[in-house]
């Protein structure tokens, strides 16, 4: 398909509340849509990044700029456009995989709704419904944390995850452990805020029964991971460490991790992705899918994701009103811990466009 436009759109997206964690606090998100409109079809993608380079070294404004200023350009310029050609187009341009995911996403959705295929259909998915966990940010008590915990529990979540840090770590752990009981399932990501000296910690939490212990070292420490990997029972799961397939594969061939957690944003796309959860299924390692407080565009891809065959746990396919008191797509709602996967071409939704535009900051439309 050729493409005619595409729009780069800037909303503000409003938190229901805080959201802490080791790199920092979020009340709101700066949230980058990409809609492209073909010859065929249009097609949405959301970028995942933050408003500043502290989960990754994206963006919202590098990533924005990197959008106008070099991957839509080399995308407008060619004849024919597909999904799988996105990724080959813009080689050339190192890194910036989250811009990249987004452009590809909303590709692949414009390409797919064109051939009336959903995402789920196209990609294997084998599931109608997916398992939902929560991701629970650092809180200002443990009073706190355990009254926030308490609303997941009750509405449904069938796994819950904490974020820590050194010293927010084993005193919270313990007491969600006491409070909610062994049953409950429960992990803990520390995205990155351990190191050697601060590992003892970590051990620690050995004693809690925990699903699994997410990046707690830096990515590029995969020794460090190997090392805490052999001396305790709880899973290390890698997040920030995976960019791609060939990364998965040496983790675990390094005994980095056992279990990968997989985000589209950050590997640059959903077909990468794919690609991951496959060498990862050859290996014997279970994946679930990670969550970036996306709204309802970005969480239809994902919940289609996690229905792949190896996603083996509960992921952060949370529902709408988990961040937000309006999504820009008709809300995914909790039934019994779950949420459907969309079956509509393309993506499956379709964006609220009155209450986009009262969200829309900015608009940048893009031609050939």
């Amino acid at each position: 398909m050729k493409l005619q436009a595409v729009e780069l759109r800037r909303i503000a997206m409003p938190l229901v509340r805080p959201f802490r964690t080791s790199f920092g606090v979020q009340t709101s998100r700066d949230v980058l849509l990409v809609h492209v409109v073909s010859d065929e079809s249009e097609g949405w993608g959301e970028c995942v990044a933050l408003a500043a380079p502290v989960y990754s070294s994206e963006y919202v404004d590098g990533t924005h700029s990197v959008l106008r200023d070099y991957l839509v350009p080399r995308l407008l310029a060619q004849p024919d456009v597909t999904a799988r050609s996105v990724a080959p187009t813009l080689a050339d341009v190192l890194g910036h995989r989250m811009a990249k995911a987004a452009l590809e996403t909303a590709v692949l959705d414009a390409e797919l709704r064109a051939h009336g295929m959903s995402f789920g259909t196209y990609i294997g998915a084998v599931r109608t419904e997916v398992e939902c966990g929560v991701s629970v940010g650092i809180a200002e008590s443990v009073d706190l944390l355990l009254e926030e915990v308490g609303e997941y529990v009750e509405a449904g979540y069938r796994r819950i995850k904490l974020k820590i840090e050194p010293g927010w770590d084993i005193d919270p752990v313990r007491a969600v452990r006491e409070t909610f009981g062994a049953d409950l399932p429960l992990q803990v990501d520390a995205n990155t805020a351990y190191d050697a000296s601060t590992s003892p910690r970590l051990e620690a939490l050995d004693e809690f029964g925990l699903l699994l212990i997410e990046q707690p070292f830096a990515e590029d420490d995969l020794h460090q991971h190997a090392v805490l990997a052999r001396r305790i029972r709880t899973s290390i799961c890698l997040d920030e460490s995976i960019v791609s397939a060939r990364a998965a594969a040496d983790a675990v061939r390094l005994g980095a991790c056992s279990i990968i957690n997989v985000k589209a944003g950050r590997m640059g796309g959903y077909l990468e992705s794919v690609r991951v959860h496959d060498v990862c299924d050859a290996l014997g390692v279970p994946v679930w899918c990670g969550g970036m407080l996306e709204t309802g565009i970005g969480r239809a891809a994902n919940v289609a994701l996690a229905a792949l065959p190896n996603f083996r746990l509960p992921g952060d396919t949370s529902a709408s009103d988990r961040y937000y008191a309006e999504d820009i797509t008709e809300p995914f709602v909790l039934q019994d811990g779950m949420l459907p996967v969309p079956t509509s071409p393309g993506m499956g939704v379709e964006p609220r466009l009155d209450l986009l535009e009262s969200l829309t900051q900015s608009i940048e439309t893009l031609r050939p």
